[in-house]
């Protein structure tokens, strides 16, 4: 017994490793994928091919079935790659119940018409892009399923959707996309039984927010938990549990939501 099927992106660190250890931990099997190479557009490291080893040695050790998760490595901004990443997970296990769009990269520190092509085009098409690629791969899976038929959708957007950040205004542009996808694909999937949902972190301790604070030329990440209400950096582990609770059968009645994770960041 595999339990329901989840393909997650960005699965090697942060987030998108916390969220595969929850799925793991609530019964799910998942295909932790991540490109886990650097990108010569960005100035700081993306996860390495240990980081998706060690997450899914984690993961195997708190299951009883070690089959129930395996890496796969690849790019979320090639469609062909996501496809073929969709239909690893059905060959493995035999059916798909979520696609889980984690992968996220940032880049700025100048005024937007500052900022190399390369770093904004690499940013645009890894935050949205990539969920967008994802969506394309794993929803038309999900109709497959006889009705009455269930599927999520998931993705990650950010409090960037909602706020002007300067000097991130690539990444703010990704992340309102997002949220205009999702509530586009939840009107467009009504009444299949597939929901389309995402959260949106606040100041949330990953490499993410680290390159953040250093774009500011804050002295770290600590410093960005001021701006929160709840007077602290959010843990990874968070935004996974929000992410596991839409991916349940407990939020079958929740489609087209952008669920704050903020710490009150958007207040």
């Amino acid at each position: 017994m595999t339990g329901p099927v989840a393909v997650v992106t960005g699965a090697a660190r942060g987030i998108g490793a916390a969220t595969t250890h929850a799925l793991v931990a609530d019964g799910w099997s998942v295909l932790a994928v991540d490109s886990v190479a650097d990108d010569p557009a960005l100035p700081y490291a993306m996860a390495t091919p240990a980081d998706l080893a060690e997450v899914v040695a984690r993961a195997r050790e708190h299951c009883w079935l070690p089959d129930r998760i395996h890496a796969h490595r690849a790019d979320v901004r090639d469609p062909d790659a996501m496809e073929a990443a969709v239909t690893e997970a059905q060959h493995r296990w035999g059916r798909v119940d979520a696609g889980i769009a984690c992968a996220g990269v940032v880049a700025g520190g100048v005024p937007m018409w500052e900022v190399p092509r390369a770093q904004q085009q690499a940013v645009l098409d890894v935050n949205l892009g990539g969920v967008i690629a994802l969506a394309r791969a794993v929803i038309p899976v999900l109709l497959e399923r006889p009705e009455p038929r269930s599927g999520r959708f998931l993705a990650v957007a950010s409090a960037a959707a909602t706020r002007g950040l300067p000097m991130l205004a690539a990444y703010c542009a990704a992340k309102a996309g997002v949220a205009g996808l999702i509530r586009a694909l939840a009107v467009e999937l009504g009444g299949t039984g597939i929901t389309a949902n995402a959260v949106s972190p606040g100041s949330t301790d990953t490499p993410v927010l680290a390159e953040s604070a250093r774009l500011y030329d804050l002295a770290g990440a600590d410093a960005f938990a001021a701006q929160q209400p709840v007077g602290r950096l959010l843990e990874p582990r968070e935004i996974a549990a929000a992410l596991a609770f839409l991916a349940s059968p407990a939020a079958g009645a929740i489609t087209g939501a952008v669920l704050p994770v903020d710490g009150g960041l958007a207040l």
